[in-house]
């Protein structure tokens, strides 16, 4: 039978070859839009409580991504324009591919948090960091605006620590108490089918 990790690492090949054309033209778009490298990496916190590099492609300007880390709304003026694109189709997450291979992710599993946030988790929802984070899950399904319901409240940071956040881990314990690669599939083609009507 075929290990989650088997699965990861077949998938993800096949991801970046598949893609290999992609990323070049994405890469250029993002050296051309404005300064700066064409790769964005932040510490997340990982499985049993590892820090991590996470890699996307840069959405935003140089130094801004440091001002905030909850982005809000679709017009956030940090977003370079390449970047409102990429944000909307997802296509800033495809170098997360490279976490997969290097055993830092899975294609599906809890979204990994930084640790400001972590750090406010209550015994329960630190079961979360029992698996691998994922590129997908649950949570990202149901929440994939995400931004824009943080631009419609008063108090963003407070409404995603004291609401969202909550309800995500919910969805990942959820996924933790019953899972496999079926599971997985579905919830991938769940996240391709969320993708493609946005």
């Amino acid at each position: 039978m075929m290990t989650k990790r088997i699965f990861d690492i077949i998938l993800a090949t096949i991801g970046l070859i598949a893609f290999a054309s992609l990323f070049i033209l994405i890469s250029i778009l993002v050296g051309l839009d404005s300064k700066g490298g064409i790769f964005y990496r932040q510490i997340r916190v990982g499985r049993n409580m590892q820090d991590f590099y996470l890699y996307k492609f840069r959405s935003m300007y140089v130094h801004d991504e440091d001002q905030n880390l909850l982005t809000i709304g679709g017009k956030d003026s940090r977003i370079t324009k390449i970047g409102y694109l990429l944000r909307k189709y997802k296509l800033d997450e495809l170098p997360q591919l490279l976490n997969i291979l290097r055993g830092d992710m899975s294609f599906v599993g809890p979204r990994p948090e930084v640790r400001k946030y972590v750090n406010l988790y209550d015994n329960d929802q630190m079961q979360v960091l029992s698996v691998k984070p994922g590129i997908t899950d649950w949570a990202s399904i149901e929440f994939y605006d995400e931004n824009e319901l943080l631009e419609q409240v008063e108090d963003p940071e407070s409404f995603y620590i004291h609401q969202l956040i909550p309800q995500k881990i919910s969805q990942n314990l959820r996924y933790i108490r019953d899972h496999n690669i079926l599971t997985d599939v579905k919830i991938l083609w769940l996240t391709l089918k969320r993708l493609i009507a946005y």
